[in-house]
């Protein structure tokens, strides 16, 4: 399944991101999860690859699941940092022989392990490991934007250069990180297109889960928490998960639709392993005929 496929057709493409089970307990609701927004029929879902290769197994277990046991189209991440050209060759060999065609690549977070040594022909950017992919397979490549400017950039326009060159390098598609206010994804796609980035940008959306969970991502990720979601946070109560649940769920729900009606190519979910809000926002929007 080559996602750049999905995206050429007229019909608006749902995506849904998970991350390898981090326990035995996880392990064995991970696959009813699956089975529960399989229902929905996702055109793929994706599973992601821990910084420095600390999941490397795992996600390749979690991968395997997904598109052998389930049959279900799958990406597969890869975060190249801290691994060497062989390594990476390793593992994209592995997902090759699984049937996978598209894999994701980002660059990676240093892990947190202070004793974790570099491989010292480790690759520094995602631009980088998309090349080096391109020269010696034919997967379709996926690669990472950010709306507001990556945490760790100068700036939001020397951001989108080095977005432009991970294109120039290979990348065929983008998938946007989540932001809580469309107009930075507008602008950020009006950005992308004046400099020359032509292939498909598609919105990452993340739902509201608890309070605390949406602000410590924010500060990691360099999201802005708008004013509009602040006050509903300022409302709600922190320690009713029902509640709060349904707020991200409303939340996410309007802002899927305005997007859908300025006709994004698709959307990207962030389920951190969960199915109830995925499945209601997206059965909210089957609903109103907008998916």
């Amino acid at each position: 399944m080559r996602v750049t496929k999905l995206y050429e057709s007229k019909k608006t493409v749902i995506s849904m991101e998970f991350f390898p089970p981090r326990n035995k307990k996880a392990e064995g609701k991970f696959g009813t999860i699956i089975d529960k927004l399989s229902i929905l029929s996702p055109d793929y879902m994706s599973v992601t690859f821990g910084a420095g290769g600390s999941t490397r197994e795992g996600s390749y277990q979690t991968v395997k699941q997904i598109i052998v046991d389930k049959n279900l189209p799958t990406v597969a991440y890869i975060s190249g940092y801290g691994l060497g050209p062989d390594e990476i060759k390793n593992v994209l060999d592995r997902y090759k022989e699984l049937g996978i065609e598209t894999i994701f690549v980002i660059s990676g977070d240093k892990p947190g392990d202070e004793e974790f040594t570099p491989h010292p022909e480790s690759f520094s950017y995602a631009s980088d490991i998309i090349a080096f992919i391109k020269k010696h397979y034919d997967f379709t490549l996926g690669c990472a934007g950010y709306p507001e400017g990556h945490i760790e950039s100068e700036s939001l326009e020397k951001d989108i250069e080095y977005l432009k060159l991970k294109v120039d390098n290979g990348a065929d598609y983008i998938v946007a990180q989540y932001f809580y206010d469309n107009k930075y994804f507008f602008d950020f796609v009006k950005r992308c297109r004046a400099i020359g980035i032509t292939v498909p940008i598609i919105p990452g959306i993340m739902p509201v889960y608890s309070v605390k969970m949406t602000n410590s991502l924010s500060k990691v990720c360099g999201t802005t928490i708008t004013n509009a979601l602040q006050h509903k946070f300022e409302i709600v109560d922190a320690d009713d998960k029902s509640e709060v649940l349904n707020l991200g769920i409303d939340f996410a729900t309007e802002q899927c639709r305005k997007l859908l009606k300025e006709g994004v190519a698709g959307l990207h979910f962030y389920t951190m392993n969960r199915s109830k809000t995925t499945i209601e926002i997206i059965s909210r929007l089957k609903q109103e005929k907008l998916l």
